[in-house]
């Protein structure tokens, strides 16, 4: 008598062990892509800041040099 031979259909084995198999976790993208648009957003309203917001160190010209 073979060894290989049994009473077991060999496909159901392999169905069950499929079946029984821990499933592949998949990230999900909601997350990932909140917080690439929330990166995205402060970087933009930090530099429309640094270019709308006045100079932090004035100094004002002596009434000479601006022609007067």
């Amino acid at each position: 008598m073979v060894s290989s031979d049994s009473a077991l259909d060999p496909v159901a084995i392999a169905y069950a062990r499929a079946l029984l198999r821990p499933r592949e976790r998949r990230q999900k993208m909601a997350p990932v892509l909140a917080a690439a648009a929330f990166a995205a957003i402060c970087a933009l309203s930090f530099a429309t800041v640094m270019v709308l917001a006045p100079p932090a160190v004035t100094q004002h010209l002596p009434a000479d040099r601006l022609g007067y």
